[in-house]
Protein backbone atom coordinates (compact mmCIF):
# COMPACT_ATOMS: atom_id res chain seq x y z
CA UNK A 1 0.00 0.00 0.00
CA UNK A 2 1.84 2.84 -0.99
CA UNK A 3 2.25 5.63 -0.23
CA UNK A 4 4.99 3.33 1.98
CA UNK A 5 7.94 2.44 -0.11
CA UNK A 6 7.59 -1.20 -1.00
CA UNK A 7 10.80 -3.55 -2.25
CA UNK A 8 10.22 -5.22 -5.65
CA UNK A 9 12.87 -7.50 -7.56
CA UNK A 10 14.92 -5.42 -9.27
CA UNK A 11 16.08 -6.88 -12.88
CA UNK A 12 17.97 -4.95 -15.30
CA UNK A 13 15.91 -2.89 -17.71
CA UNK A 14 15.82 -5.37 -20.79
CA UNK A 15 13.59 -3.80 -23.61
CA UNK A 16 13.42 -4.78 -26.91
CA UNK A 17 13.41 -3.02 -29.75
CA UNK A 18 10.50 -2.15 -31.16
CA UNK A 19 10.42 -0.84 -35.54
CA UNK A 20 9.42 2.74 -35.72
CA UNK A 21 6.75 1.86 -38.13
CA UNK A 22 5.22 -0.51 -35.39
CA UNK A 23 5.39 2.41 -32.79
CA UNK A 24 4.11 4.97 -34.81
CA UNK A 25 1.31 2.91 -35.71
CA UNK A 26 0.56 1.92 -32.14
CA UNK A 27 0.70 5.88 -30.89
CA UNK A 28 -1.18 6.82 -33.99
CA UNK A 29 -3.76 4.15 -33.08
CA UNK A 30 -3.66 5.13 -29.87
CA UNK A 31 -4.34 8.83 -30.17
CA UNK A 32 -7.27 8.64 -32.53
CA UNK A 33 -8.85 6.21 -29.55
CA UNK A 34 -8.10 8.63 -26.62
CA UNK A 35 -11.44 10.33 -25.16
CA UNK A 36 -11.57 14.13 -24.81
CA UNK A 37 -12.41 15.51 -21.63
CA UNK A 38 -15.92 16.59 -22.86
CA UNK A 39 -19.52 15.90 -21.48
CA UNK A 40 -20.31 14.57 -24.48
CA UNK A 41 -18.57 12.05 -24.27
CA UNK A 42 -20.19 8.43 -24.91
CA UNK A 43 -20.49 6.58 -21.59
CA UNK A 44 -20.95 3.27 -23.60
CA UNK A 45 -17.27 3.69 -24.64
CA UNK A 46 -15.33 5.01 -21.17
CA UNK A 47 -13.68 2.47 -19.00
CA UNK A 48 -16.64 2.49 -16.53
CA UNK A 49 -19.03 2.27 -19.41
CA UNK A 50 -16.89 -1.26 -20.43
CA UNK A 51 -16.63 -2.76 -16.87
CA UNK A 52 -20.28 -2.23 -15.93
CA UNK A 53 -21.34 -3.96 -18.93
CA UNK A 54 -18.85 -6.42 -18.01
CA UNK A 55 -20.38 -6.72 -14.13
CA UNK A 56 -16.88 -6.17 -12.85
CA UNK A 57 -15.39 -3.21 -10.73
CA UNK A 58 -12.81 -0.61 -12.74
CA UNK A 59 -11.63 1.55 -9.57
CA UNK A 60 -9.16 3.93 -8.95
CA UNK A 61 -7.08 4.78 -5.45
CA UNK A 62 -8.12 8.51 -4.57
CA UNK A 63 -6.74 11.09 -2.30
CA UNK A 64 -8.36 13.23 -0.32
CA UNK A 65 -6.61 16.67 -1.23
CA UNK A 66 -7.63 16.22 -5.43
CA UNK A 67 -10.94 15.31 -4.39
CA UNK A 68 -11.54 18.53 -2.64
CA UNK A 69 -9.14 20.71 -5.02
CA UNK A 70 -9.28 19.90 -8.42
CA UNK A 71 -12.32 19.29 -10.59
CA UNK A 72 -10.30 17.94 -13.28
CA UNK A 73 -9.34 15.46 -11.09
CA UNK A 74 -12.87 14.19 -10.14
CA UNK A 75 -14.26 15.18 -13.87
CA UNK A 76 -12.36 11.87 -14.82
CA UNK A 77 -12.82 10.16 -11.58
CA UNK A 78 -16.60 10.11 -12.06
CA UNK A 79 -16.51 9.43 -15.81
CA UNK A 80 -14.00 6.95 -16.03
CA UNK A 81 -14.97 5.01 -12.65
CA UNK A 82 -17.17 3.07 -10.87
CA UNK A 83 -14.97 2.50 -7.66
CA UNK A 84 -12.95 4.08 -5.60
CA UNK A 85 -10.23 3.37 -3.04
CA UNK A 86 -9.35 5.25 -0.17
CA UNK A 87 -5.57 5.52 -1.03
CA UNK A 88 -4.72 6.57 2.85
CA UNK A 89 -7.84 8.12 4.75
CA UNK A 90 -8.69 4.98 5.98
CA UNK A 91 -5.94 3.82 7.08
CA UNK A 92 -4.75 3.69 11.01
CA UNK A 93 -2.70 6.63 11.51
CA UNK A 94 -5.79 8.60 9.70
CA UNK A 95 -8.84 7.44 11.49
CA UNK A 96 -7.35 7.23 15.13
CA UNK A 97 -4.25 9.44 15.49
CA UNK A 98 -4.62 9.33 19.14
CA UNK A 99 -6.05 6.76 21.13
CA UNK A 100 -9.30 6.69 21.29
CA UNK A 101 -10.15 10.06 18.75
CA UNK A 102 -10.94 9.29 15.56
CA UNK A 103 -10.80 11.81 13.01
CA UNK A 104 -13.58 10.28 9.99
CA UNK A 105 -13.68 13.44 7.61
CA UNK A 106 -11.63 12.49 5.11
CA UNK A 107 -12.97 8.89 5.04
CA UNK A 108 -16.49 10.17 5.44
CA UNK A 109 -15.35 12.35 2.53
CA UNK A 110 -14.77 9.61 -0.47
CA UNK A 111 -17.57 7.49 0.59
CA UNK A 112 -20.07 10.73 0.41
CA UNK A 113 -18.45 11.32 -2.67
CA UNK A 114 -19.03 7.74 -4.21
CA UNK A 115 -22.70 7.38 -3.31
CA UNK A 116 -23.59 10.32 -4.61
CA UNK A 117 -21.93 9.54 -8.21
CA UNK A 118 -22.92 6.07 -7.63
CA UNK A 119 -19.30 4.22 -7.33
CA UNK A 120 -18.92 1.16 -5.10
CA UNK A 121 -15.71 1.62 -1.99
CA UNK A 122 -13.38 -0.53 -1.39
CA UNK A 123 -12.19 -0.58 2.18
CA UNK A 124 -8.37 -0.03 2.74
CA UNK A 125 -6.72 -1.34 5.03
CA UNK A 126 -7.24 -2.44 8.62
CA UNK A 127 -4.54 -4.38 9.38
CA UNK A 128 -0.73 -3.54 8.35
CA UNK A 129 2.26 -3.17 9.41
CA UNK A 130 2.70 0.27 8.76
CA UNK A 131 1.25 3.60 9.12
CA UNK A 132 0.65 2.96 12.62
CA UNK A 133 0.29 5.84 14.85
CA UNK A 134 2.78 5.96 17.37
CA UNK A 135 0.62 5.18 20.25
CA UNK A 136 0.23 2.20 18.84
CA UNK A 137 3.67 1.67 17.26
CA UNK A 138 5.15 2.40 20.28
CA UNK A 139 2.73 1.47 23.09
CA UNK A 140 4.22 -1.98 24.88
CA UNK A 141 1.02 -3.47 24.35
CA UNK A 142 0.60 -6.73 25.87
CA UNK A 143 -0.25 -9.68 22.95
CA UNK A 144 -3.96 -9.29 25.26
CA UNK A 145 -4.10 -6.00 25.01
CA UNK A 146 -2.76 -5.57 21.70
CA UNK A 147 -5.71 -8.17 20.52
CA UNK A 148 -8.04 -6.05 22.11
CA UNK A 149 -6.76 -2.72 20.62
CA UNK A 150 -6.82 -4.56 16.94
CA UNK A 151 -10.72 -6.12 17.62
CA UNK A 152 -11.87 -2.55 18.23
CA UNK A 153 -10.58 -0.66 15.74
CA UNK A 154 -12.01 -3.63 13.23
CA UNK A 155 -15.61 -3.16 14.69
CA UNK A 156 -15.28 0.77 14.87
CA UNK A 157 -14.09 1.35 11.52
CA UNK A 158 -15.71 -1.85 9.54
CA UNK A 159 -19.01 -0.81 11.47
CA UNK A 160 -18.92 2.68 10.33
CA UNK A 161 -18.97 1.77 7.06
CA UNK A 162 -21.68 -1.26 7.28
CA UNK A 163 -23.11 -1.44 4.06
CA UNK A 164 -21.34 1.63 2.03
CA UNK A 165 -18.11 -0.49 1.70
CA UNK A 166 -18.51 -3.45 -0.78
CA UNK A 167 -15.17 -5.33 0.21
CA UNK A 168 -11.92 -4.28 2.59
CA UNK A 169 -8.41 -5.31 2.13
CA UNK A 170 -8.58 -7.00 6.04
CA UNK A 171 -4.90 -7.98 5.96
CA UNK A 172 -2.18 -6.51 3.49
CA UNK A 173 1.23 -6.92 2.97
CA UNK A 174 1.59 -10.25 5.60
CA UNK A 175 4.71 -11.75 3.95
CA UNK A 176 8.15 -11.31 3.04
CA UNK A 177 9.51 -12.44 -0.80
CA UNK A 178 10.78 -15.54 0.37
CA UNK A 179 7.12 -17.00 1.33
CA UNK A 180 7.97 -16.35 5.43
CA UNK A 181 5.47 -14.16 7.66
CA UNK A 182 7.03 -10.43 7.84
CA UNK A 183 8.10 -9.39 11.24
CA UNK A 184 5.47 -6.61 12.53
CA UNK A 185 3.81 -5.68 15.84
CA UNK A 186 1.17 -8.08 14.65
CA UNK A 187 3.17 -10.83 13.84
CA UNK A 188 5.32 -10.50 16.37
CA UNK A 189 3.27 -9.93 19.11
CA UNK A 190 0.20 -12.23 18.47
CA UNK A 191 1.59 -14.93 15.78
CA UNK A 192 0.08 -15.88 13.03
CA UNK A 193 -3.84 -16.33 13.91
CA UNK A 194 -4.10 -12.80 13.80
CA UNK A 195 -4.71 -12.88 10.63
CA UNK A 196 -7.54 -15.34 11.07
CA UNK A 197 -9.32 -13.08 13.87
CA UNK A 198 -8.84 -10.00 11.63
CA UNK A 199 -11.17 -11.45 9.07
CA UNK A 200 -14.19 -12.65 12.05
CA UNK A 201 -14.10 -9.25 13.34
CA UNK A 202 -14.71 -7.52 9.76
CA UNK A 203 -17.31 -10.50 9.19
CA UNK A 204 -18.96 -9.36 12.38
CA UNK A 205 -19.17 -6.30 11.77
CA UNK A 206 -20.20 -6.41 7.97
CA UNK A 207 -21.47 -9.62 7.03
CA UNK A 208 -21.78 -8.44 3.57
CA UNK A 209 -18.91 -6.92 2.80
CA UNK A 210 -16.13 -9.28 0.80
CA UNK A 211 -13.16 -9.81 2.66
CA UNK A 212 -9.54 -9.66 1.33
CA UNK A 213 -5.53 -10.31 1.84
CA UNK A 214 -3.92 -8.25 -0.24
CA UNK A 215 -0.24 -7.46 -1.14
CA UNK A 216 2.22 -7.31 -3.37
CA UNK A 217 4.87 -9.08 -6.15
CA UNK A 218 2.28 -12.12 -5.49
CA UNK A 219 1.20 -12.01 -9.72
CA UNK A 220 3.84 -14.14 -10.45
CA UNK A 221 3.75 -18.30 -9.04
CA UNK A 222 6.72 -17.96 -6.85
CA UNK A 223 7.55 -18.24 -3.28
CA UNK A 224 5.13 -15.57 -1.63
CA UNK A 225 2.18 -16.25 -3.80
CA UNK A 226 3.12 -20.29 -2.49
CA UNK A 227 3.06 -19.26 0.81
CA UNK A 228 -0.21 -17.02 0.60
CA UNK A 229 -2.02 -19.74 -1.29
CA UNK A 230 -1.48 -22.20 1.35
CA UNK A 231 -2.49 -19.75 4.14
CA UNK A 232 -5.86 -19.05 2.45
CA UNK A 233 -6.57 -22.90 1.74
CA UNK A 234 -5.84 -23.49 5.13
CA UNK A 235 -8.15 -20.59 6.35
CA UNK A 236 -10.75 -21.80 4.08
CA UNK A 237 -10.64 -25.74 5.41
CA UNK A 238 -10.86 -23.23 8.37
CA UNK A 239 -13.94 -22.28 7.86
CA UNK A 240 -12.51 -18.59 8.27
CA UNK A 241 -14.54 -15.89 6.21
CA UNK A 242 -11.73 -15.34 3.11
CA UNK A 243 -13.15 -14.14 0.21
CA UNK A 244 -10.45 -12.88 -2.02
CA UNK A 245 -6.76 -11.94 -2.76
CA UNK A 246 -5.77 -8.78 -3.88
CA UNK A 247 -2.95 -8.46 -6.41
CA UNK A 248 -1.62 -4.68 -6.00
CA UNK A 249 0.34 -4.98 -9.73
CA UNK A 250 2.80 -2.87 -9.04
CA UNK A 251 4.75 -3.35 -12.62
CA UNK A 252 7.64 -2.27 -14.58
CA UNK A 253 6.89 -1.59 -18.15
CA UNK A 254 7.78 -4.92 -20.25
CA UNK A 255 7.91 -6.94 -17.03
CA UNK A 256 4.35 -8.67 -16.56
CA UNK A 257 4.96 -11.77 -15.29
CA UNK A 258 4.38 -14.66 -17.59
CA UNK A 259 2.77 -17.14 -15.03
CA UNK A 260 0.41 -13.92 -13.84
CA UNK A 261 -3.00 -15.56 -15.35
CA UNK A 262 -2.54 -19.03 -14.36
CA UNK A 263 -1.04 -17.92 -10.67
CA UNK A 264 -4.69 -15.96 -10.72
CA UNK A 265 -6.47 -18.68 -11.62
CA UNK A 266 -5.41 -21.72 -8.95
CA UNK A 267 -6.37 -18.59 -6.37
CA UNK A 268 -10.19 -18.49 -8.31
CA UNK A 269 -10.19 -22.28 -7.82
CA UNK A 270 -10.34 -22.40 -4.48
CA UNK A 271 -13.53 -20.65 -4.65
CA UNK A 272 -11.76 -17.04 -3.90
CA UNK A 273 -12.36 -13.76 -5.60
CA UNK A 274 -9.35 -12.06 -7.38
CA UNK A 275 -8.97 -8.83 -7.72
CA UNK A 276 -6.07 -6.48 -9.42
CA UNK A 277 -6.37 -3.53 -6.42
CA UNK A 278 -3.38 -1.10 -6.99
CA UNK A 279 -2.53 -1.25 -10.77
CA UNK A 280 0.42 1.37 -11.77
CA UNK A 281 3.10 0.12 -14.74
CA UNK A 282 5.84 2.71 -14.20
CA UNK A 283 8.36 3.98 -16.83
CA UNK A 284 11.50 5.09 -17.01
CA UNK A 285 11.76 8.97 -17.69
CA UNK A 286 11.67 10.48 -19.91
CA UNK A 287 9.69 8.20 -21.76
CA UNK A 288 9.75 6.93 -24.92
CA UNK A 289 7.28 6.36 -28.09
CA UNK A 290 8.61 2.45 -27.25
CA UNK A 291 8.14 2.35 -24.00
CA UNK A 292 4.43 4.17 -23.78
CA UNK A 293 3.51 1.74 -26.51
CA UNK A 294 4.66 -1.44 -24.65
CA UNK A 295 2.62 0.26 -21.43
CA UNK A 296 -0.05 0.52 -23.49
CA UNK A 297 -0.05 -3.56 -24.49
CA UNK A 298 0.71 -4.49 -20.63
CA UNK A 299 -2.13 -2.50 -19.41
CA UNK A 300 -4.18 -4.94 -21.29
CA UNK A 301 -2.55 -7.87 -20.95
CA UNK A 302 -2.60 -7.64 -16.87
CA UNK A 303 -6.68 -6.73 -17.56
CA UNK A 304 -6.96 -9.50 -19.41
CA UNK A 305 -5.01 -11.36 -17.39
CA UNK A 306 -7.84 -10.71 -14.32
CA UNK A 307 -10.53 -10.37 -16.38
CA UNK A 308 -10.27 -13.71 -18.14
CA UNK A 309 -10.33 -15.81 -14.99
CA UNK A 310 -13.24 -16.67 -12.93
CA UNK A 311 -14.87 -14.83 -10.00
CA UNK A 312 -11.68 -11.78 -11.26
CA UNK A 313 -14.37 -8.78 -9.38
CA UNK A 314 -12.43 -6.25 -11.15
CA UNK A 315 -9.31 -3.93 -11.35
CA UNK A 316 -8.29 -0.80 -9.74
CA UNK A 317 -5.84 1.49 -10.15
CA UNK A 318 -3.30 3.45 -7.81
CA UNK A 319 -4.19 6.25 -9.11
CA UNK A 320 -5.72 8.67 -11.57
CA UNK A 321 -3.24 10.55 -13.38
CA UNK A 322 0.54 11.07 -13.03
CA UNK A 323 0.07 14.19 -11.52
CA UNK A 324 -0.52 12.71 -8.14
CA UNK A 325 1.25 9.34 -8.36
CA UNK A 326 3.27 7.73 -5.86
CA UNK A 327 5.64 6.51 -8.12
CA UNK A 328 8.52 9.14 -8.94
CA UNK A 329 8.84 10.18 -5.10
CA UNK A 330 9.12 5.77 -4.18
CA UNK A 331 11.02 4.95 -7.77
CA UNK A 332 14.08 6.95 -8.12
CA UNK A 333 14.14 7.72 -12.25
CA UNK A 334 10.56 6.47 -12.91
CA UNK A 335 7.15 7.59 -13.62
CA UNK A 336 4.14 7.97 -16.43
CA UNK A 337 2.63 4.96 -14.74
CA UNK A 338 -0.96 5.87 -14.79
CA UNK A 339 -3.43 6.38 -18.02
CA UNK A 340 -3.66 9.99 -17.59
CA UNK A 341 -1.14 12.56 -17.71
CA UNK A 342 -0.50 15.45 -15.22
CA UNK A 343 -2.72 17.16 -17.38
CA UNK A 344 -5.19 15.16 -17.85
CA UNK A 345 -4.71 14.03 -21.07
CA UNK A 346 -5.36 10.57 -22.15
CA UNK A 347 -1.99 7.88 -23.11
CA UNK A 348 -2.07 5.07 -24.94
CA UNK A 349 -2.37 2.89 -21.85
CA UNK A 350 -5.81 4.37 -21.70
CA UNK A 351 -6.59 2.80 -24.82
CA UNK A 352 -4.77 -0.55 -23.55
CA UNK A 353 -6.74 -0.64 -20.92
CA UNK A 354 -10.06 0.16 -22.66
CA UNK A 355 -9.33 -2.15 -24.85
CA UNK A 356 -8.80 -5.12 -21.76
CA UNK A 357 -11.95 -3.76 -20.55
CA UNK A 358 -13.49 -4.21 -24.03
CA UNK A 359 -14.66 -7.81 -24.78
CA UNK A 360 -15.25 -6.79 -28.36
CA UNK A 361 -11.63 -5.05 -28.91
Amino acid sequence: MPPTPITHHRRRRVLRPVPLAVVGALVAAAAVALPRLTPEASAATTLRGYADGRGVKIGAAVGDTPLTSDSSYTTVLDREFNSVTAENAMKWDAVEPSRGSFNWAAADRLVAHAAAHNQGVRGHTLVWYAQLPSWLKNGGFSASELNTVLKSHIDTEVGRYKGKVYAWDVVNEAFNEDGSMRSSLWQDKLGTGYIADALKWAHAADPNAKLYINDYNIEADNAKSDALYALAKQLLAQGVPLHGIGFQSHFEVGKLPTSMKANLQRFSDLGLEVSVTELDIRVPLPASSAELAQQSADYKTASENCLGVPRCAGVTLWGVTDKYSWVPGTFSGYGAALPYDEGYAAKPAYTGLSNGLNPNA
